[in-house]
């Protein structure tokens, strides 16, 4: 009997015969095949419950995605726990390989490859929730500098998802759950995907083709002094941190037509190990006193990490960055950038001083471009099951 549905599926439409059942039984065969071969890091899972959020002093995923909503207007407190109650669930279950209740895709929460959910609030949650006294004082959108060429379509926000795993799957999967499961309060206001691949035990490079987080803060006492809130302004935050998210456009159309020796003053570093100019491995102290046979500095006062490079201990912040390579506009063949995340117990104090410097007098600067900006306050962890993200703010 002729078929009377063209869109019904069944054995007989799908299988076919002769040649498509010989095509459709290649298709299955490589599929087994290709499962069996499992990818590293798939299965691994990074703890949820804890002091501070995972995904921040976490050994850095290959994949993120930053997620940033606004509330819907008339949005109050209950709503905010509400919100953050689901999001704890959800990520409570995710992280560990289970899906998350009413997961569509069940099967796609199996695999979680070191999955880590972060959670941030904007200044609007503060004042929707009525707790603009338990706002932290550098908790605003930062000053602006000459060098940005910001665009709303990248900065600010009133909550913040941070979404990382080691599978472009997993951050997908976790971004759909995450934003589905609240869109009765919230909408998505951007959402920036990123990557980074290194050799174990290396730093990954840039789209520059430089070597991006050379000496960041570690886990322990450094951390525990420069990154994690002690509570002492706020004690809501004890445990709790900031994120600086900034978007920064690379324009490598012309940085391709700089050469080798032209890149490495821009920078301050070879680009073959890393290393400062003044050194031999990656890892070496820079001497920025340091001058040739003409009296010329040999790390130009002007290059990236001269300016970046901290005044005193208490502008260090812990420092997570992820490429991003989008489609390009006509005209240009390349539209690519880096998604520069920066953690601290205080953005006025730590972050801004070398931001400015930056701003002022980075020889970079004519390579690249702030187009996104925004600051969020990182609750701290949930420590045990039955409590849910930020609940010391709305409760203690």
């Amino acid at each position: 009997m002729a078929e009377t549905n063209p869109r019904r599926l069944n054995r007989r439409r799908l299988l076919g015969g002769g040649a498509a059942a010989a095509g459709a039984a290649g298709i299955g065969w490589g599929a087994v095949a290709l499962s069996a071969h499992e990818v590293p890091g798939t299965s691994a899972i990074e703890p949820f419950y804890g002091t501070h959020q995972s995904g921040i002093a976490t050994t850095p995923q290959s994949q993120a995605a930053f997620v940033a909503f606004d509330l819907k207007p008339g949005a109050a407190r209950d709503d905010l726990i509400g919100i953050l109650k689901i999001w704890t669930g959800d990520a409570a279950r995710l992280t560990q390989g289970h899906p998350a209740l009413a997961d569509t895709e069940p099967e796609l929460a199996q695999r979680p490859a070191r999955l880590t959910i972060t959670v941030g609030l904007g200044p609007a949650v503060f004042t929707a929730a009525g707790l603009e006294h338990r706002r932290p004082a550098w908790l605003r959108p930062l000053p602006p500098f000459d060098i940005d060429r910001l665009e709303s379509a990248w900065s600010d926000g009133d909550l913040l998802v941070q979404v990382c795993a080691e599978e472009a799957t997993t951050v997908s999967h976790a971004v759909r759950v995450l934003c589905r499961s609240v869109s009765s309060l919230v909408t998505v206001r951007w959402v920036q995907r990123g990557f980074r691949n290194a050799e174990p035990g290396r730093i990954p490079r840039n789209l520059m083709g430089q070597v991006d987080g050379t000496v960041n803060i570690a886990p322990g006492p450094d951390a525990d002094r420069l990154v994690w809130d002690n509570g002492i302004a706020q004690p809501w935050l004890a445990g709790g941190t900031s994120c600086v998210l900034r978007r920064i456009a690379m324009t490598l159309d012309t940085w391709d037509e700089i050469d080798q020796e032209g890149r490495e003053l821009t920078v301050g570093r070879t680009i073959a190990t890393g290393a400062p100019l003044t050194g031999t491995a990656e890892f070496d102290e820079p001497d920025f006193a340091a001058v040739d046979a003409n009296g010329i500095p040999v790390i130009p006062p002007s290059s990236h990490i001269a300016r970046a490079h901290h005044t005193h201990d208490g502008e260090r912040f812990l420092r997570r960055g992820y490429n991003y390579d989008d489609a390009p506009a006509a005209g240009r063949i390349s539209n690519s950038g880096l998604l520069f995340a920066a953690y601290q117990r205080d953005v006025d104090a730590q972050f801004l001083p070398v931001q400015q410097r930056l701003a002022e007098f980075d020889a970079l600067n004519v390579w690249t471009s702030p187009v996104g900006s925004a600051v969020f306050v990182i609750p701290p962890g949930v420590p045990a099951p039955g409590g849910y993200l930020g609940q010391s703010l709305f409760e203690s």
